[in-house]
């Protein structure tokens, strides 16, 4: 059996999805199995038992059995339309107390068994192979049945009867291809419901008795209407609506895929429009041959909206005047003509009743209602997918449509004069559509004043000008999809409460918007390439602080696009410090720690004296290098000691207890004056010659020293000697600090050696003490020649 069903599939899935909506579980415990399509030869056996909503649509499964579904105690949904099931038992479901709703459309059924046990709110048989009405006793029972889907080739009365007393919502009648024209014509009658949707063959020429006025359906819609009529020939279709028109309860009539001629088309209106039909519709439409002229007559109407879609003719072309001329004059007040690939539209000859027109998805030019001055009633008009391409004639045309409030242009090709200066859109219109145009960013100069919703997504704006048009009143502005940098302030914008500005070139969003901005309502910023820096943080903030209704899409579209280490980061996600944002408060905090790293390694160096440490590190450095470049000559003096003491008998014990024994423990041959002086010598003779046979000569230097005049003469013959043999010999150790005004003026050699030589300074902290004897030795211990070790004590 072939049959178009293209609008009576897409109803049933409408009313389908809106039974799935009323009958949602309050628990929130629905399971949905989803088995579409899956090339299923059976009903899976694996199923949850909780499974509440069964689709296995679209499968190779032949037969249904009780073990199938005898465990789903919960279903409450099963589809299995599209299949190839020639014999169903309704007893099968005899588990399943809780299905209301069964969908075995599409198949291949020709019998059917019932059961009383079921109790359906909608049973889709339709677009099967039953030859009769396939209607149990039992349905009589289905007190809950909304919707029901039947198929047959033959109708009777008596197969209607068991159902005559329920007052189903919606039926649907598929005829089969076989169908009988010899039956009863009032069969549909008994058929009590509000909606009567009936698909006839579509191999057929209308030519069937059935009475479909005698339904008493207020809502009908007929599909496959074939009534293509040559010259002279009556047709069934046509007597069908003259009786159409007598049935005071039909208020909605639907004509879908009807084939027939351009007269009979015309016709057909004709027919249509002095009845009790309130909303006509027809969808689908091919037409042949040429079209005459006729006189339309508009009176006795009661249509309120009449809609064409999917009008095609090979011979047809709705330029022609007369079908324009028909058109444009219709007494009614809703009007829609969409994707018939009309060109043109005529203006009313008077002052039309139109309130809302729908031209969306034709071949409209700028042409289109120019000067038109009989539109005056107008509110809403659709012009959306045309050709359109000049936003001034747009303009030009509303001028004189004094009523119109909403007008949709989007998906056109318009474009707009940046030196317009002629802005002359009607005072009326308050919400206006120029998205998904070729507009630029001057369009904001010319705007209807008292638009309150204003939609310019996707057409190529990249900035919204300083110099803007006042609009007081606009309380929705969606921008989305542009280039814009930035979000826009509500200076031109008083009253705004909606913005969308997604998908844009956003980067650095200022946070003064929401202080401009003070009655928004809901913004939608996501999608934008946002920079994470400083300047982002108050407007991260700002958008924290505002409820999930005001920020939608927060926090999951607002993502980081820079730098790249922070790239699809949330932006709630994104966190910087205050200091590294402020580049003043950075710079003190800066230099703060520096001067206080540099304060606390000065006191930590005095406290720990890191210069004296440096200063013995350089002396020992320097004493041994001076003692690998030791002259020959000097090394060639005779030496007997590596230094002679000179010292103050009160610094005595420092001497004996510290000085002596680190420096002989290392093997230092040391003079003193009391163990190596020669008896019977002089003093001075003795302090000239132990000067002369030591390497070096080193002064204990304190207040005793200066005050003891045999330490005077020792620091003065070395001195002496210091200038005659130019050498580098002698060594002061500073054992207590001497105040410069201390030293006596006879001392003025010692002033001129503690200001001019470096001394070796003995600390207080036995931790330096260390550093202090490897210095020292360091100075003196150098390799003494082979030479007489007597000492000659005889004196001269």
């Amino acid at each position: 059996m072939t049959i178009t069903i293209s609008s009576s599939f897409q109803l049933a899935i409408i009313d389908m999805l809106i039974l799935l909506v009323s009958i949602q579980p309050s628990d929130g415990s629905e399971i949905s199995i989803n088995m579409s399509k899956t090339g299923l030869l059976h009903v899976g056996k694996d199923l949850p038992l909780q499974t509440t909503v069964l689709d296995i649509s679209q499968n190779s499964i032949s037969a249904l059995q009780t073990a199938d579904v005898q465990s789903l105690s919960n279903l409450r949904i099963l589809i299995i339309s599209h299949n190839t099931i020639r014999y169903l038992d309704f007893s099968v479901f005899k588990y399943n107390q809780e299905l209301e709703y069964l969908d075995v459309s599409h198949n291949e059924l020709w019998k059917i068994s019932c059961h009383p046990s079921v109790n359906f709110k909608h049973l889709d048989l339709s677009f099967n192979a039953f030859d009769a009405l396939p209607i149990c006793k039992q349905f009589g029972n289905m007190s809950q049945l909304k919707f029901l889907g039947l198929s047959a080739s033959q109708l009777q009365k008596s197969s209607v009867q068991p159902i005559a007393h329920l007052n189903i919502s919606k039926v649907l009648l598929v005829l089969g291809d076989h169908y009988r024209v010899k039956e009863e014509p009032d069969v549909l009658r008994d058929f009590n419901t509000e909606s009567l949707h009936i698909v006839f063959p579509s191999k057929n020429e209308f030519s069937f008795l059935l009475d479909v006025a005698a339904s008493p359906a207020a809502s009908l819609e007929l599909s496959n209407i074939n009534c293509v009529l040559h010259e002279n020939e009556s047709s069934f279709f046509l007597n069908v609506l003259s009786k159409l028109r007598k049935n005071p309860r039909l208020s909605n009539f639907t004509l879908h895929n009807i084939e027939t001629t351009s007269k009979s088309f015309l016709r057909i209106l004709q027919l249509v429009w002095p009845s009790t039909i309130e909303y006509f519709s027809i969808s689908n439409v091919n037409v042949q041959g040429p079209l005459d002229f006729i006189d339309f007559n508009y009176s006795n109407t009661c249509i309120k909206a009449l809609s064409i879609n999917q009008f095609c003719s090979s011979t047809l072309s709705l330029s022609q005047g007369s079908i324009y001329e028909i058109l444009s004059n219709m007494n009614i007040q809703n009007f829609t003509v969409s994707r018939t690939r009309m060109i043109h539209m005529l203006c009313p000859l008077q002052i039309s009743p139109f309130l809302h027109l729908d031209f969306s998805n034709n071949l409209l030019t700028d042409t289109t209602f120019q000067n038109c001055g009989t539109l005056t009633a107008l509110k809403t008009f659709n012009l959306q997918r045309n050709q359109l391409k000049d936003l001034t004639n747009l303009i030009h045309m509303t001028t004189k449509m004094k009523s119109l409030q909403q007008l949709d242009a989007s998906q056109n090709s318009l474009r707009n004069d940046e030196n317009e200066v002629d802005c002359s859109w009607t005072g009326s219109l308050l919400n206006l559509n120029l998205s998904s145009n070729a507009l630029t960013d001057s369009v904001f100069r010319c705007l209807p004043p008292k638009v309150k919703v204003l939609d310019l997504h996707n057409s190529r704006i990249t900035a919204i000008p300083k110099d803007v048009t006042h609009l007081e009143a606009l309380q929705e502005l969606n921008v989305a999809l542009n280039s814009l940098a930035d979000l826009p302030g509500c200076g031109p914008f008083s009253s705004l409460s909606l913005l969308i500005i997604e998908h844009n070139a956003v980067s650095h969003p200022s946070a003064r918007f929401f202080q401009s901005c003070q009655k928004i309502t809901s913004i939608k910023a996501g999608s934008n390439p946002f920079h994470c820096t400083c300047e982002l943080r108050e407007f991260i903030k700002s958008m924290g602080q505002l409820s999930s209704e005001v920020a939608e899409g927060w926090p999951d579209s607002y993502k980081c696009a820079y730098p790249e280490g922070y790239n699809r980061t949330l932006l709630k996600d994104f966190h910087v410090s205050q200091l590294s944002c402020n580049i003043a408060l950075l710079m003190v905090t800066i230099g703060a720690t520096v001067l206080l790293v540099a304060a606390s390694m000065t006191c930590l160096c005095v406290y720990l004296d890191v210069p004296w440490y440096l200063r013995m590190v350089c002396q020992w450095t320097q004493a041994r290098h001076r003692a690998r470049n030791i002259p020959l000559v000097e090394l060639q003096r005779n030496l007997q000691f590596h230094a002679f003491i000179s010292y103050s008998g009160h610094d005595s014990a420092w001497v004996k207890s510290e000085l002596v024994p680190n420096l002989e423990k290392e093997d230092i041959q040391i003079c003193l004056h009391e163990r190596d002086f020669v008896p019977g010598k002089s003093i001075v003779e003795n302090i000239i010659n132990c000067i002369e046979k030591s390497y070096k000569s080193i002064f204990v230097l304190s207040p005793n020293f200066v005050q003891s005049e045999w330490c005077h003469y020792e620091l003065y013959f070395a001195h002496h000697n210091l200038f005659h043999e130019g050498s580098n010999n002698l060594i002061l150790i500073l054992l207590e600090p001497i105040p410069h005004y201390s030293i006596p003026n006879s001392y003025h050699k010692l002033k001129t050696l503690m200001a001019r030589r470096t001394y070796l300074e003995w600390p207080k902290e036995k931790t330096k003490h260390g550093l202090f004897w490897a210095n020292l030795r360091a100075v003196i211990n150098v390799k003494l020649m082979e030479q007489t070790k007597d000492i000659d004590h005889t004196q001269d």
